[in-house]
């Protein structure tokens, strides 16, 4: 079995060619946060160096600003269930853990 048809069995999607488009989907939302940071950084404080405290501050505040472009991508490509379901269930987690540490 190929590692596309172990996702698509993993994923419970219907074929090989959603697969892709859901790759598509994660690809296109990484490059985007990624070309962010630095206009972004550029903007908050110039040419010069940039402070440690601000890198931690943008890996906190990416988070749901990643999730947010994960459903517009997956809106975009007819994914947008999928990736819904996908965000419920991320969410779901997230909240678990923090419900276990009280």
């Amino acid at each position: 079995m190929s590692w596309l048809e172990k996702l698509k069995t993993r994923w419970k999607v219907g074929s090989v060619g959603q697969v892709v488009l859901i790759l598509l989907v994660f690809a296109c939302t990484g490059f985007t946060v990624l070309f962010l940071k630095k206009p972004l950084f550029r903007f908050a404080f110039g040419a010069g160096e940039m402070p440690t405290w601000a890198s931690v501050v943008y890996y906190i505040v990416i988070l749901p600003v990643y999730n947010v472009f994960l459903l517009i991508y997956g809106f975009l490509f007819g994914q947008f269930q999928f990736f819904w379901a996908f965000e419920k269930r991320f969410f779901q987690r997230i909240l678990s853990i923090f419900r276990a540490h009280k």
